[in-house]
């Protein structure tokens, strides 16, 4: 496994996230806690969730799992940067109430409470906003931060699905407060879907932010999906499904896959491994149902892409347009 410095941090994590939103929902506690012990023994060490996980009436089911797993011993705690996010909405017995969702100084020292008691540890090594919310201000924001950074409950405070303007406007009020400042943005970034390049991955390089993707194969899109369908394997479902029956985009996947079949390369480890070549990029979330899946993400850190794939994949998923140094005086 590689590893790499979590944006301008000294913290050393694997350049493969491990992702568990699946943990619940799709993958039971056992495997669950088979896939965590089976990346953490190929050197994975950066693992991701959020209080929200387990979704509807299951809530904060991902982080127990995790927490139970923990609870294990072995060193696991030690050994695992733990990351996990909160905003939305966690009110008791289902119902929404005020102040149970967003980002107040209220609420966030509430959620941050209540992940720490579901997955058994003292401290959260990345605490992050899962989203912008308009309604608070930022420097109340850093208060709540500030005040749990002196209690030894979280050491760093990370973004997830903000704009550049947010990134600038967060750690710019940090400066003035003294406060450390946002030190990662887990964003929507794969060969499919670009926009991040525009603004929000030049604001994380000038503010020493970790680029964290989440979604690396776009639902499923760039997993060989087309591929699979024609072998009588999974489908794509949901979005991915809806998407792929547009005509443009459809000639898209297709060429793409072609183009992997030409070298050679499965296109899932062919994703993940483009984003290891990104500016910016700290590493690829995975989100493995399966310790199949687990393998196949790992095999991307080795794999090396040349120039003639780069500028094919390019000229198939083409980025959003001249970089920002294009505009220069």
């Amino acid at each position: 496994m590689e590893y790499t410095q979590l944006g301008r941090t000294g913290l050393k994590v694997s350049r493969i996230v491990l992702g568990t939103m699946n943990f619940g929902p799709l993958t039971d506690e056992g495997d669950s806690h088979a896939i965590m012990d089976a990346a953490l023994g190929a050197g994975i060490n950066f693992f991701d969730t959020a209080n929200v996980y387990g979704w509807g009436e299951n809530k904060g089911r991902t982080e127990e799992i995790i927490g139970s797993w923990l609870a294990q011993g072995g060193g696991r705690r030690e050994k695992v940067v733990l990351a996990t996010k909160g905003y939305g909405d966690m009110s008791p017995e289902g119902a929404p109430w005020p102040n149970f969702d967003r980002l107040s100084a209220l609420n966030i020292r509430r959620a941050v409470d209540a992940s720490l008691k579901r997955l058994g540890t003292d401290h959260i090594d990345l605490y992050q906003f899962h989203h912008i919310d308009r309604l608070t201000p930022v420097e109340e924001v850093w208060q709540a931060v500030d005040t749990l950074v002196q209690q030894g409950k979280i050491l760093y405070a990370g973004s997830s699905n903000f704009p550049g303007w947010r990134i600038a406007q967060a750690n710019e009020e940090a400066r003035r407060r003294g406060s450390y400042g946002l030190v990662s943005e887990q964003c929507l970034y794969n060969l499919m879907e670009r926009r991040a390049e525009m603004e929000i991955v030049p604001a994380a390089q000038e503010y020493g932010l970790g680029v964290i993707p989440w979604s690396p194969l776009h639902g499923g899109l760039l997993g060989g999906v087309i591929k699979k369908q024609e072998a009588g394997g999974r489908r794509a479902t949901g979005r991915a499904a809806d998407e792929l029956k547009k005509p443009e985009v459809r000639e898209k996947v297709q060429a793409y896959e072609d183009l992997l079949d030409k070298h050679g390369l499965a296109p899932g480890e062919a994703a993940l491994a483009w984003l290891l070549t990104r500016p910016g990029v700290t590493g690829p979330i995975v989100g493995p149902r399966t310790a199949e899946q687990l393998d196949s993400a790992l095999r991307a850190v080795d794999l090396e892409l040349g120039q003639e794939l780069l500028d094919g994949l390019d000229e198939i998923f083409p980025g959003p347009g001249p970089s920002p140094e294009a505009f220069a005086w």
